[in-house]
């Protein structure tokens, strides 16, 4: 190693310690890095005799010099003696120097938590008002976590759908992930709880989808069909549309549900964030009823399609 011109000394022999590089070879290389000329060999040598009166080389402890090096021109470098000897670094110092940083737990190791209500939200419904709420959280790493979804809908003070899912779910990508657990029916109907086994996640920036399968006491079984998008507007104004689908693998009277595609949900929300963490919305959605879930609800003196105006805000912790 060749030391830049000016460097000091103390300096260089830090460098040289902790590369390992003994001091002399350092100083030599520092010598030899000026680029000065050789001094004449007469010069070198009443230099070398100035020296030998007034320093000692190194070559011996009784005080003499050895003639062979004396002749190789093989002089202890200036101030060497001077230079205080550097210690071996230990583990504590390595420890000292580098301290572990709180907070940057390996991936799949640290626990965070999410709460967000998509949806909180008033309709004008054609039966009269109606509070709808769609909310998910999860707890847990990168890889695993527990996952809980509510949604469900009172109108005018009664219940007329409420659901509650708890899910595992484990990452499979950077954006999927498969879930599994249960999901409870609270209404439409008496309590009906469901076995359920879904994939999650999002295609490509923006958009996100949940495919859930659900199979139900009485062997009755389900899919659900779940996508959003959000358009950015601008870095706060945020247009989303919706949409969600629910088939069904036999008719379920009690609970207006027929077989096959018994219904579909969209929506176009316009929210604007004040913060990530609340943003009120406006919008309006649109349902229908297919197949024979139409028929069902057809013969109960019920609407097979309705369209609502709607105001909320989505809220996340």
């Amino acid at each position: 190693m060749i030391a830049p011109h000016g460097l000091p000394r103390r300096a260089a022999a830090l460098v040289a310690a902790a590369l390992a590089v003994p001091l002399g070879a350092l100083a030599a290389d520092e010598h030899t890095g000026h680029g000065h000329h050789p001094a004449p060999q007469a010069e070198s040598m009443e230099q070398g005799a100035t020296d030998h009166g007034g320093m000692d080389h190194g070559h011996g402890t009784h005080g003499g010099h050895d003639p062979a090096g004396h002749a190789g021109m093989q002089h202890a470098p200036a101030g060497a003696a001077l230079a205080p000897n550097i210690p071996r670094l230990t583990d504590a110092d390595r420890a000292a120097a580098f301290p572990p940083l709180s907070g940057h737990a390996p991936h799949g190791r640290s626990r965070n938590s999410l709460l967000l209500f998509e949806k909180l939200e008033y309709q004008d419904a054609d039966d009269g008002s109606a509070l709808v709420w769609d909310a998910s959280g999860w707890i847990g790493g990168d890889i695993d976590r527990l996952w809980l979804r509510s949604e469900g809908e009172r109108t005018n003070g009664h219940t007329e759908q409420a659901e509650l899912q708890a899910l595992w779910g484990h990452a499979i990508g950077p954006w999927w992930e498969l879930v599994g657990g249960l999901r409870q029916d609270f209404k439409p109907g008496s309590a009906q709880t469901w076995a359920a086994v879904g994939l999650q996640g999002m295609p490509f920036y923006g958009l996100e989808t949940e495919i859930t399968a659900y199979y139900g006491e009485g062997g009755q079984s389900s899919l659900r069909l779940e996508a959003d998008y959000d358009i950015l507007l601008t870095n706060r104004l945020i247009l989303q549309p919706t949409v969600e689908a629910n088939l069904y693998g036999r008719n379920d009277r009690e609970r207006g549900a027929g077989s096959g595609l018994g219904e579909i949900e969209a929506g176009l929300r316009l929210r604007y964030e004040f913060t990530r963490q609340f943003a009120p919305y406006i919008g309006v959605s649109w349902g229908r009823l297919y197949g024979n879930s139409e028929d069902l609800a057809r013969d109960e003196g019920e609407d097979e399609e309705e369209a609502r105006l709607v105001a909320g805000i989505r809220l996340w912790f």
